[in-house]
């Protein structure tokens, strides 16, 4: 498949953003639906929503590496609040079998935008292809101001991605680093949750400077060791 000559440098896909690096917590039954869509399997469209830092991006990234590892082709893009490219974008998109959008909501009460993502969402769907968005709100309150498009973003699935308890917050702590290829105990986990940045993103960026700390001084990430690093690096 020839893809369109629109193409943003940035459509890379994240190696460490799969399925099997999601720790799911109660979100389950919605990587499953993500699973099957990605497969070609499930519904042709789903609209997942939550907060910030609960694992949108790195869920719509992983369907996207799991619809390539089944030689389905797959495109993924973040809308950012600061700046929309050029809708032209969207040009040719519909050939892919799996399309996946972040940040839906930042094309809101954008017409030229709008429409142009109004006329790829027909074709899409005209061609069986399948389509995963995801915002910070669900698409019945996005202020959209289309009323055709608005109604097509509420087809399909929506659900909502749960935020992890604390508990399980330690328990993806601990996962994680296994996944990065280290250790940390659950009660340095407690003790990451009580003073430093509880979402999850955050936690993610601080597993990997202790990482790379706890490589360069060749020593496993004991709790005083874990306190001794981050004591240093609050250092002026």
């Amino acid at each position: 498949m020839t893809a369109p000559k629109q193409l943003p440098l940035q459509f890379e896909f994240r190696a460490n953003q799969t399925f099997n690096d999601f720790f799911a917590g109660n979100n389950q039954e919605l990587i499953q639906h993500l699973q099957n869509t990605s497969a070609g399997l499930g519904e042709r469209q789903v609209f997942i929503w939550g907060a910030a830092g609960l694992g949108k991006s790195h869920l719509l990234q992983a369907c996207c590496q799991q619809a390539q590892s089944l030689k389905r082709g797959a495109f993924y893009f973040a809308l950012s609040p600061l700046y929309l490219p050029d809708p032209e974008l969207l040009v040719g998109l519909d050939k892919f079998e799996l399309v996946c959008f972040d940040n839906i909501e930042h094309l809101a009460g954008n017409q030229t935008w709008e429409l142009a993502f109004f006329n790829f969402y027909n074709l899409q769907r005209d061609q069986g292809h399948s389509l995963v968005l995801s915002a910070a709100v669900p698409p019945s309150t996005l202020p959209i101001d289309l009323p055709d498009l608005k109604t097509r973003l509420n087809w399909g699935l929506t659900l909502k991605i749960q935020a992890l308890s604390d508990e399980d917050k330690i328990t993806a702590l601990v996962f994680k680093a296994g996944q990065m290829g280290f250790d940390i105990s659950a009660q340095a986990g407690r003790f990451l949750l009580a003073h430093y940045d509880r979402d999850l993103s955050s936690l993610w960026t601080l597993l990997t400077q202790l990482d790379r700390a706890s490589l360069a001084a060749k020593r496993k990430l004991t709790l005083p060791f874990l306190k001794q690093i981050l004591k240093e690096n609050r250092k002026p």
